[in-house]
């Protein structure tokens, strides 16, 4: 989902908003069942429920992928040079093309090939469904599924096999990411049409890999993956003599101890509601756990928002495509992680902190990634030069505002369609907005090698280039900006270090400031409210806020806003790390506060640490990695 986010807002033509809104709707599908499932989840068959929840997610992705069937083919631009006349040296009057490409874009001709069919509208709500269904399907697994595995492990064993549970499962991630990566390449509608006729490249703005292809194959490897669960037992054999012995009980003596025990869960069901709000009601009156619960929530709101947007972010900084970031960053992210996190809880173990110790710790670890993450305004790069949103149509002075641009005596007569969006570039570095915006009078070559000649408005700006052409697609990002992505990988790399490095110490502190008898409550109510307050809103106002950098919008056949084909770099920058840098700066206000108290409150304790927790906070961090939405 965080591979192909960008595609799916270009495939649907929906804004960053509302992709943030499918992307959270996995953790909706998840809040649904949670509760349900933990409190069922141990009394029936473990292994049934898990593979039942792995059909789920399977089905979940299929349905995700199904709308690209129903869709028709996918229509990257309104106006299609697809039958360029084959005489190179024709000299035809660019309004003379444009006025011919608009009689007859909408003709029966075009519209059996596929092209002009229309993306339904609300298709993508079949995506958020899907993806809901997948978050449904993921609950029990990771819960039921580490319990059942520590039923059944010799004692003593148990670590050894979470370890090499949680090693295995770092593939996954790893795997999906270069799965995007390959998928991205491919054509959306490849084995629909013929390849030949595209003129776009995965650079395009408009481009849209076979986003379905990735979750079809998640989909039909969760729903084989499910099959095994099936066929294995709920619980432990008893011993032989134990059962021997069980078996012999008279059939008597069982009926009255059934009602007995009927009589007693009714009594202990009002037990426990009596004593989860009052267990309830003690953490949430614990001061401590409030600070860190709110810390940790704008923390995890930071992370989740700009991790979804992540790889969009790099696509349109840095002009990278989504094959290359999401091949890219899927290799070095994961492994870095997981790195920070072991060693994190190694440094721990080693020193022996004290529970102020381990505030301190997460307290100067956040500090440093909060550091590493002001790197990125540095390298935040300049807008590009578009004719028309940037520049005025004849390229030589920049415009205040891209809304409502004059056009220039250089086009002023072509007669062109302004909404039209068919990117070429200039050798003088300038995009000019379209081929007849950009003034030009012939055309020679075919798709993605097309060349147009005789471009008056390049010739105003450019007098040493003779040809006066320009090329089909934007220009790349010059090589000032290629330096700053350079140095933005690792400045990369060196934040998600040190953030990971105090997650250990982060989840620990939530368990570790209440009474022993309400960890688990702590530790699940506190994933319940991120999960709830920053796996679902985070996205949605993050991509809300991307949508206003957006200086050019595609306009569906029904005159609608569709998805964004121009971000202003400087702006989305601005936004996109102000937005990320808002919420951490007051969890560190938050640490100071956390740091004071805790000192008040354990002054002269001992408030060690032990080995066992710190290796139960490792398993507990990678979870995240695996799952859908970032630090739960």
């Amino acid at each position: 989902m965080k591979s192909f986010i960008t595609q799916i807002e270009r495939r649907f033509d929906i804004s960053s908003s509302t992709s943030g809104l499918i992307d959270g709707s996995f953790e909706i599908g998840n809040l649904l069942v949670i509760v349900f499932v933990s409190y069922f989840g141990a009394k029936l068959h473990r292994p049934k429920i898990i593979g039942t929840g792995c059909f789920i997610m399977g089905l979940g992705s299929i349905l995700t992928a199904l709308p690209h069937f129903f869709m028709g083919y996918y229509r990257y631009s309104k106006d299609t040079f697809l039958n360029p006349l084959k005489n190179s040296t024709s000299s035809l009057s660019t309004c003379s093309i444009n006025q011919n490409l608009l009689l007859n874009r909408t003709s029966p001709e075009m519209v059996g090939k596929g092209w002009e069919k229309e993306s339904g509208s609300y298709m993508w709500i079949y995506v958020l469904m899907g993806n809901m269904l997948r978050g449904i399907g993921e609950t029990p697994i990771t819960p039921l599924g580490i319990s059942y595995l520590d039923d059944f492990a010799e004692e003593g064993h148990s670590s050894f096999y979470l370890g090499n549970l949680y090693a295995v499962a770092m593939i996954g991630p790893i795997l999906g990411f270069t799965l995007g990566s390959l998928f991205s390449q491919m054509y959306v509608d490849i084995g629909f049409v013929d390849l030949s006729t595209i003129r776009i490249t995965p650079k395009d703005s408009r481009w849209v890999g076979a986003w379905w292809l990735g979750f079809l194959v998640a989909g039909l490897v969760s729903i084989i993956s499910s099959i095994p669960f099936f066929f294995l037992p709920r619980n432990l054999d008893k011993p032989q003599k134990e059962r021997k012995a069980s078996v012999s009980l008279p059939v008597q003596k069982e009926e009255r101890s059934q009602m007995a025990n009927l009589s007693k869960a009714r009594q202990d069901v009002t037990e426990t509601v009596n004593g989860f709000i009052q267990s309830l009601k003690s953490i949430l009156t614990n001061p401590l756990y409030i600070i860190i619960l709110f810390l940790t929530l704008l923390q995890a709101s930071s992370f989740i928002g700009s991790f979804t947007y992540f790889f969009k972010y790099v696509e349109q900084q840095y002009g990278q495509s989504a094959s290359e970031t999401s091949f890219l960053f899927g290799f070095l992210t994961i492994p870095t992680f997981a790195t920070g996190m072991f060693v994190g809880g190694y440094i721990i173990r080693k020193f022996k902190f004290t529970l102020v110790g381990v505030a301190k710790l997460s307290f100067y670890t956040s500090i440093l990634a909060f550091l590493f993450h002001l790197l990125n305004f540095a390298l935040i790069c300049e807008n590009k030069s578009v004719a028309g949103i940037t520049l005025t149509y004849d390229g030589n002075n920049p415009l205040a505002s891209h809304i409502n641009v004059p056009l220039s005596y250089c086009n002023s007569d072509c007669n062109c369609d302004e909404s039209q969006w068919e990117p070429v570039c200039a050798d003088n570095g300038i995009t000019y907005l379209s081929p007849c915006l950009a003034g030009c009078k012939s055309s020679s070559g075919s798709e993605k090698s097309m060349v147009f000649h005789n471009c008056s408005c390049v010739e105003l700006n450019d007098f040493q280039n003779r040809n006066n052409s320009v090329k089909l697609g934007e220009c790349p990002r010059n090589d000032q900006c290629r330096r700053k992505f350079y140095i933005y990988i690792v400045a990369q790399m060196l934040h998600f270090f040190s953030s990971s490095l105090g997650a250990t110490s982060n989840i620990m502190l939530v368990f570790k400031n209440v009474h022993p008898e309400l960890k688990s409550l702590a530790v699940g109510f506190h994933s319940l409210t991120i999960r709830t307050l920053g796996g679902i809103p985070a996205p949605i106002y993050f991509g809300a806020l991307i949508d206003r950098a957006c200086v050019r919008w595609s306009i569906n056949k029904s005159g609608k806003q569709g998805s964004c084909r121009l971000y202003s770099s400087t702006l989305y920058g601005k936004t996109y790390l102000g937005l990320s840098s808002s919420l951490k700066f007051p969890a560190l206000v938050l640490f100071v506060v956390l740091i004071y108290a805790m000192k008040k409150k354990y002054r002269g304790k001992d408030t060690k640490a032990s080995e066992n927790e710190i290796k139960a906070m490792n398993e507990a961090n990678l979870e995240p990695l695996r799952g859908d939405e970032g630090p739960g």
